[in-house]
């Protein structure tokens, strides 16, 4: 193109303005470049811009639904061979059945249960049927977490508690048990006097995410209470604390570092607030129903 065409284009390009279009990215796959080809022939790549270039007014949407697709046609592959791998080597458990996009997972209750379930990718629970839903494309994750989930499943069984609960009767461990649990009953927690946390915000301790709403200045009987709590010193004094409320947690701001080793409290890290929020909003949504259930 001669000098002149040039400077002809691009006066023409500065009147009719900037062209209509989106610049998009994805990760690179050569079987997927090839279907967004495709997709969109009249796309090129911008090396200055490290993107594809699709012209088009409603380029950005026809690019985000394509998208989609491709996910949801990738999910589905996932989900028929986790499907086909447990048809092979299927997990066999009074807990787990199957369901029409996944695995149905019904257990008692277990802090360990939850935790390992949240880690398999795309679990999720329902609180209408009280169970945990787990999609086929999840299978090898799950298959690698079950033996602890059945395991933690059978301990919390209540026949088996009550078994537990029968043997712990008149033992020694019965009676630290009961004493720390009357300890905790008092909501207080000992607190190192030249570290305190902010009175009336949202806070994380060992006992989990509480507020404080008092620090006494009362120092700790280390006769009394040290065998409820490591580490104690002369400095450490009572504060008083109690539970959030639901919009308490809604408005803590998350930590984005993890607590220091040997804290006595911390910043929540948005891990730690998800599922108390969560746990919150349901009980707080229980309680509506029930209130407009009652006869007035």
């Amino acid at each position: 193109m001669s000098e002149e065409a040039k400077s002809d284009n691009l006066e023409r390009m500065a009147k009719e303005g900037p062209r209509p279009g989106a610049d998009v990215s994805f990760p690179f796959d050569r079987m997927t470049v090839e279907q967004f080809r495709k997709r969109f022939p009249r796309a090129r790549w911008s090396d200055s811009r490290q993107a594809w270039f699709v012209p088009g007014r409603t380029a950005s949407r026809r690019f985000t639904r394509w998208l989609a697709d491709l996910e949801a046609e990738a999910d589905a592959f996932a989900d028929a061979k986790g499907r086909d791998s447990f048809e092979f080597e299927p997990i066999e458990s009074v807990y787990l059945e199957l369901g029409k996009a996944g695995f149905r997972i019904k257990t008692p209750y277990s802090r360990t249960v939850v935790d390992r379930l949240r880690e398999v990718p795309y679990s999720r629970w329902d609180g209408d049927l009280k169970l945990w839903h787990v999609p086929y494309r999840s299978f090898e994750d799950l298959r690698h977490h079950w033996p602890v989930i059945e395991e933690a499943a059978r301990r919390n069984e209540p026949e088996e508690r009550r078994r537990r609960a029968e043997a712990r009767k008149g033992t020694e461990e019965e009676a630290k048990s009961r004493a720390r649990t009357v300890e905790r009953n008092r909501r207080r927690y000992p607190l190192t006097s030249d570290d305190l946390p902010p009175v009336g915000c949202v806070v994380a301790i060992h006992y989990g995410l509480v507020v404080f709403e008092e620090i006494t200045g009362e120092l700790v009987d280390l006769e009394v209470v040290g065998k409820f709590y490591h580490g104690l010193t002369d400095d450490h004094v009572w504060g008083i604390w109690r539970l959030p409320t639901y919009e308490e947690l809604v408005r803590a701001w998350p930590s984005k570092t993890a607590p220091a080793p040997g804290a006595k409290w911390w910043q929540p890290t948005i891990e730690e607030l998800r599922p108390v929020r969560r746990a919150a909003s349901r009980k707080r949504r229980n309680g509506r129903r029930s209130s407009s259930t009652k006869p007035t």
